[in-house]
């Protein structure tokens, strides 16, 4: 009995040797790991986990832009309230973060209406706008008087739709290949480019149909009888001309005082050109060039934004905007910028195709006048 208890406690110590010798190889592996992921990772900066999400979408997307590897964006978890989530692979994938502000970033920037229109980011496919234009009524009231009953005002509701704006960058797989080449900076540019020619042009002269609704393709009529629905003009005196420098006097006080202290010019390089030479009755110039480098030329102490997309003048043109564009242009947007990558059907190149969704409209017919080269 005793050698079979013997036999048993000897043969446990054995099993705890082996169990303590597998523990002690698991702890020395884990420990080797460690000390290998601490010296990689070695004056590296310590990531939140909003950062470290960030920095493995990036990775992520640029293993599918470069080599069409997408498991790792399809690891990515569904979030629809960031731009680092990933969708299905048939409409493309959002872009990550870094690259899509970029992208926000030169879009800001170009010369376009965006730079001083109302621009908001919605999640829906269409954008709302309430407008009160019409006078709420008021009255002096006594104390012991009794209160009369006021008007109501006018409210108008503005219908922002937003629509799909593409662009397609083609790059050659070899220049893909180098690991040398910065694919992001090079697609974030090139979409940028694109979007921002295409919405330049639908914000200033866009029809509506599958694009913004431009403010210069809403009805006009002389300012002296204006209302609302249609946008004021003021005459310059002179068939296809400019006139003298009091009609863009008039331009500016026929808009309200409300929006004048935010007013911004709007044309082309052609009519600015025209512009720089106009005086006022003392024989000085109207127009004025910024202080410094990043400061707009100003024009009646009002900041000039040149677009190229506003007409030339001639006969009945209107090539110069001026308002309140941050109250008389709403552009509404999405905030996710979806990529597909296309290896077939340019080959040996591959297609990026980008898209995003945005829409534009006159949200204050009040606060934009325009000046009209006609008699």
């Amino acid at each position: 009995m005793s050698d079979e208890i013997g036999g048993a406690l000897r043969a446990f110590a054995e099993d705890v040797k082996g169990f303590k010798r597998e523990v002690e190889a698991k702890i020395g592996e884990q420990e080797r790991r460690m000390s290998v992921m601490n010296k990689m990772g070695a004056g590296r900066p310590v990531l939140s986990t909003k950062a470290a999400e960030a920095d493995g979408h990036r990775d992520a997307m640029g293993a599918y832009l470069r080599q069409g590897d997408d498991e790792g964006l399809r690891a990515l978890a569904v979030e629809r309230k960031g731009m680092s989530t990933a969708v299905s692979a048939d409409g493309g994938y959002l872009v990550d973060p870094a690259t899509s502000e970029t992208v926000r970033s030169v879009l800001a920037e170009t010369a376009s209406i965006r730079a001083v229109a109302s621009v908001v980011e919605v999640d829906a496919t269409s954008y709302d706008v309430l407008v009160d234009h019409g006078e709420m009524g008021s009255v002096w009231a006594s104390e012991a008087g009794s209160m009369a009953e006021t008007g109501a005002g006018a409210v108008d509701r503005v219908s922002i739709p937003l629509h799909e704006l593409s662009a397609l960058p083609k790059c050659s797989q070899r220049l893909l290949d180098d690991a040398a080449f910065d694919m992001e900076a090079w697609l974030s540019q090139r979409i940028a480019e694109r979007f921002a020619r295409a919405e330049a042009a639908a914000f200033v002269a866009g029809d509506g149909v599958d694009k913004p609704t431009g403010f210069l393709t809403k009805p006009t009529v002389d300012d002296g009888v204006w209302s609302w629905g249609s946008i004021g003009t003021v005459p310059t005196g002179e068939d296809g001309g400019l006139g003298d420098g009091a009609a863009i006097v008039a331009l500016v006080y026929a808009l309200g005082a409300q929006y004048r202290a935010n007013g911004t010019f709007v044309m082309n390089s052609r009519t600015a050109g025209a512009v720089r030479q106009l005086k006022d009755g003392e024989g000085r110039f109207l127009w004025l060039d910024g202080m410094g480098a990043d400061q707009p030329a100003r024009l009646m102490g009002y900041p000039v934004l040149i677009a190229e997309d506003m007409p030339d003048m001639a006969t009945g043109a209107t090539p110069v905007a001026f308002g309140d564009f941050a109250s008389g242009y709403t552009i509404a947007e999405r905030a996710d910028l979806r990529v597909l990558r296309d290896p077939f059907s340019a080959k040996p190149n591959v297609l990026f195709y980008a898209t995003k969704r945005v829409g534009g409209d006159v949200t204050d017919f009040a606060a934009i006048k325009l000046l009209a080269t006609v008699q």
